[in-house]
């Protein structure tokens, strides 16, 4: 039987990076499985879609969740991001996701 999961890649990477902001991309892709190199396609990707910004703070990067833009597919366009994250997140539901926006 062929290996699948419910979420993309994409959606596993916003997971991490909304769990702890200042997560290294290599530690982005071993938590997902993918290569770092993979990891910086997708969070390129989401900087260019505006789900995600990236700061530099000295010589790391510190992203920020757009937790208010809408899910992309039809079927969940009317969700935010941050119910996703919410939903999802391994911290207590009070303080689940990045209150950005």
């Amino acid at each position: 039987m062929e290996h699948w999961t419910f979420l993309t890649n994409h959606g596993h990477v916003l997971l991490c990076i909304a769990a702890d902001p200042e997560i290294r991309l290599l530690d982005v892709a071993t938590s997902v499985g993918i290569t770092e190199r993979s990891a910086q396609r997708i969070v390129a990707e989401l900087i260019e879609e505006g789900y995600l910004r990236q700061t530099r703070v000295g010589r790391r990067n510190q992203y920020e969740v757009r937790t208010d833009l809408p899910l992309r597919h039809p079927l969940e366009k009317d969700n935010p991001v941050g119910t996703l994250l919410q939903l999802l997140s391994r911290r207590p539901a009070a303080t689940a996701g990045n209150k950005s926006q």
